[in-house]
């Protein structure tokens, strides 16, 4: 069996996930849950958020605080973040995860649609970094860990406004580990490569995408969710104190 570290210095922790309600987020906020962390996130959708928070109650771990967002609706994710930091204390980690794949055809793309993926893919993460900016600040630190994606890497097609918002993902970690860094706060980003959760299993794989994927991975085998989550606990620790400003690439040797 195998077995995974322990970070005391997430202990007590003030730590925000936005979507953590299933897929990789679910495994995050759990993940911090099992580092006796504070752990607040947001989504919005009610039934796969109460029903993460029952499993983590279940297995006996301290329960994730779930509030209910729209990150489209910008005032009201501000909300959600100053009530996690009432309840649990000012946020000294930042967990950008929220995102949504959906496929789509360039010649299907309005204004209007460009707009709402840039929404749901991309200005939530600035607009949150910004809300914990002076609560890091004052608390002498902290830690931000935005979410990107392989896809734009390996240029592939099929969902252009999507792989255009995680390419900006890249940009934005660095400009913003630049303004923080003078405060002690670190900025990275993960770039994930096809994590088997339960969306991409029922949506996405097929297995003429299996084969593929294997084909090409260095690693021959499917990557699951708690392995993004592993390498989130060590960003986020003071283990990594020394690391800002980088983009991580976990694909199993995909890219």
């Amino acid at each position: 069996m195998s077995r995974f570290a322990i970070y005391p210095s997430l202990e007590g922790k003030s730590v925000f996930v936005t979507g953590g309600g299933s897929g990789i987020g679910a495994a995050i906020v759990a993940a911090f849950c099992e580092q006796k962390s504070k752990v607040a996130f947001c989504d919005i959708d009610r039934e796969a958020s109460e029903a993460t928070c029952a499993r983590i109650r279940e297995r006996g771990l301290p329960a994730p605080l779930f509030l209910e967002c729209d990150l489209r609706d910008i005032p009201w994710l501000e909300r959600v973040i100053a009530r996690a930091a009432q309840e649990h204390g000012p946020i000294t980690v930042l967990v950008n995860n929220a995102a949504r794949d959906d496929r789509h055809r360039l010649e299907d793309v309005t204004p209007e649609y460009w707009d709402e993926r840039m929404a749901v893919n991309l200005r939530h993460q600035f607009f949150a970094a910004r809300a914990v900016f002076p609560m890091m600040k004052e608390a002498g630190g902290g830690a931000i860990i935005n979410f990107g994606s392989v896809s734009w890497m390996l240029g592939m097609g099929g969902m252009p406004a999507y792989t255009t918002a995680k390419a900006a993902v890249a940009g934005l970690t660095r400009s913003l580990a630049r303004d923080m860094g003078p405060y002690n706060i670190r900025v990275n980003s993960i770039a994930p490569g096809w994590i088997m959760t339960e969306r991409q299993i029922k949506l996405w794989l097929t297995p003429e995408g299996e084969r593929e994927l294997l084909a090409r991975q260095c690693l021959k085998r499917k990557l699951q969710p708690e392995e993004i989550a592993r390498l989130c606990l060590f960003l986020a620790a003071d283990d990594s104190s020394a690391v800002t400003s980088q983009t991580y690439i976990a694909d199993g040797g995909w890219v």
